[in-house]
């Protein structure tokens, strides 16, 4: 060896596993470590992140303007009084020290110390890409929480994995690829978006290889569904699906299991910057949060302090992994959950929560009235003509009133399907919105479905 740090030379494998059991040790670990056991091993892997932030002159800046000196954080009870951040500081300390920002952390290592480092960038949803950055140790940790839960849900070592995420520089696809690789012994097929592979080509290869487990947005896994049965593909026949596991949200569970032929479908959460945060177990009884590698609050919206258990509110998250590249400490990711406040009926010891509710910084205030946008689609599948596409607009008229559109594909268009539609949506949302009708497939252009992995779900024109 000439001393030259590779990735697989930088990771204590077996530490990370002790640190975050997976497989069989993740369920008796799950089940037997008490909550005062659990808050000993936060806290110590706490305090190492902190030290790794100090070292970094995002945290140095942030923490000091808050009036914090190095040595003021002794432990996770400190954790309350710090600064929350988001996405927008990022991109200002990218803009401030480009390209990447200085929120790496590199300047807290030595000459020939810092270990590689693996590049992404976000999707561009909520705007401009984002530098995402990992080292080795909290990229594999990543990577083992997702492995994780897959096994958790029931991933086998026999299924094959079909892959709706997509690739390029964007971190979903290649990381949900490296869990599954790294962490089951499931075989993977990176199909990723419609634009990587051909809708119907997709369906096509799921039916040859006999995949057996879908994993993406739930948007795509749909309109999949819808592919196969035109090219007359058959799921639950033709293509064997025993289980889904993606990003569900509110989305109606039934109406996706029914589409592919009765797959039990998992809902899990996590953002690009942290990797999983929360998953469903087997009892599909809210997310349980990955406490051994996450610390997360759920905060009011505008004042950033804990709310009540059982209240709505922004998930901050601390990655408590995260102790050598892009330390992460309450940041705010703007995307609304509530925590379950039940026991767990197999026995679990982590906090729950009920799932992704809509994103903060995307909610439209109508007439008084918060809508998330991406909760009207589950909301619609109340109706049998609808067929899943759908986008929102607000609108302001010339007198300075807030109008909210609702554009739904559907398989015939009436009056009395405009009309069932706004029934609906009023009833669950609590005002009348307008309803516009449009026939299968013709919102793509806006939803961009087939290109991007979360489609947009909202156009505001008040602005």
């Amino acid at each position: 060896m000439d001393g030259h740090r590779t990735y697989f030379n930088s990771v204590d494998w077996a530490a990370l596993e002790r640190d975050h059991p997976v497989g069989d040790d993740f369920t008796k670990f799950a089940t037997t470590l008490s909550r005062d056991e659990l808050r000993a091993r936060q806290d110590k892997l706490f305090m190492r992140c902190v030290a790794r932030a100090w070292a970094t002159p995002f945290y140095q800046r942030l923490w000091g303007a808050a009036g914090f000196e190095n040595g003021d954080i002794k432990s996770l009870d400190d954790l309350p009084s710090l600064p929350v951040f988001d996405k927008q500081d990022i991109m200002d300390s990218i803009a401030a020290a480009p390209p990447i920002g200085d929120f790496a952390g590199f300047e807290g290592y030595g000459a020939g110390e810092k270990p590689p480092v693996i590049f992404h960038t976000t999707s561009g949803t909520t705007g401009t890409p984002q530098v995402l950055l990992f080292g080795p140790k909290s990229r594999e940790a990543q990577n083992l929480l997702l492995g994780r839960l897959y096994r958790f849900q029931g991933l086998r070592p026999d299924d094959v994995i079909h892959s709706v995420y997509g690739h390029g520089m964007i971190n979903g696809g290649h990381y949900v690829r490296e869990a599954a690789i790294h962490w089951t012994s499931a075989i993977f097929m990176s199909a990723g978006t419609g634009v990587e592979t051909r809708s119907a080509r997709q369906v096509e290869l799921m039916r040859d290889f006999r995949a057996t487990v879908i994993v993406g947005f739930a948007d795509y896994i749909k309109k999949l569904a819808t592919v196969a049965a035109e090219a007359g593909i058959e799921p639950g026949k033709d293509i064997n699906i025993r289980m889904i596991s993606g990003h569900l949200g509110r989305e109606d569970k039934e109406a996706l299991s029914k589409s592919w032929g009765g797959a039990r479908c998992f809902d899990w959460y996590g953002v690009g910057d942290t990797g999983a945060i929360a998953g469903e177990g087997p009892d599909q009884d809210g997310l349980y949060v990955m406490e051994d590698a996450q610390f997360l609050e759920v905060c009011d919206i505008d004042t950033h302090k804990s709310v009540d258990p059982g209240a709505e509110g922004d998930m901050v998250v601390t990655c408590l992994y995260k102790d050598d590249i892009y330390p992460i400490i309450r940041f705010n990711t703007h995307d609304v959950t509530r925590e379950m406040t039940a026991p767990s009926s197999i026995g679990v010891n982590f906090r729950r929560i009920e799932g992704f509710l809509g994103r903060s910084d995307n909610m439209v205030k109508i007439r008084g009235i918060n809508i998330f946008p991406q909760a009207v689609g589950p909301m619609l599948e109340d109706a049998s003509v609808f067929k899943g596409e759908f986008i929102c607009k607000a609108r302001r008229d010339e007198n300075g009133r807030d109008e909210f559109i609702v554009v739904a594909e559907v398989a015939e268009q009436s009056p009395a399907v405009e009309e069932e539609l706004q029934n609906i949506l009023k009833r669950k949302i609590g005002i009348a919105p307008v309803v516009e009708l449009a026939p299968p497939g013709s919102l793509s252009p806006l939803t961009q479905i087939d290109v991007r992995q979360k489609p947009i779900r909202l156009i505001d024109e008040r602005f």
